[in-house]
């Protein structure tokens, strides 16, 4: 019924005559460590990405102050 990503099935489409393309677009959240794990569980909880999608903590170079991003792909039609 369920086939593993591995086996490269590709999810169906719905066509609608348009010809849609994908686009890549990058979220950021800034702000202390906690606060920024904080947002990105709430994020996981509305379904938005999975904690682990996002890239690891970087400093901003400001005091307490880190960037953790996360690459989603839309399709637009």
């Amino acid at each position: 019924m369920f086939q593993s990503p591995e086996s490269g099935a590709q999810p169906p489409t719905v066509s609608l005559g348009l010809s849609p393309r994908s686009e890549k677009v990058r979220v950021a959240v800034y702000g202390s460590l906690l606060g920024c794990d904080r947002i990105i569980k709430t994020l996981h909880i509305l379904h938005f990405a999975e904690p682990n999608d996002w890239t690891d903590p970087l400093p901003t170079g400001r005091s307490n102050e880190w960037v953790r991003m996360v690459t989603k792909h839309l399709l637009i039609e």
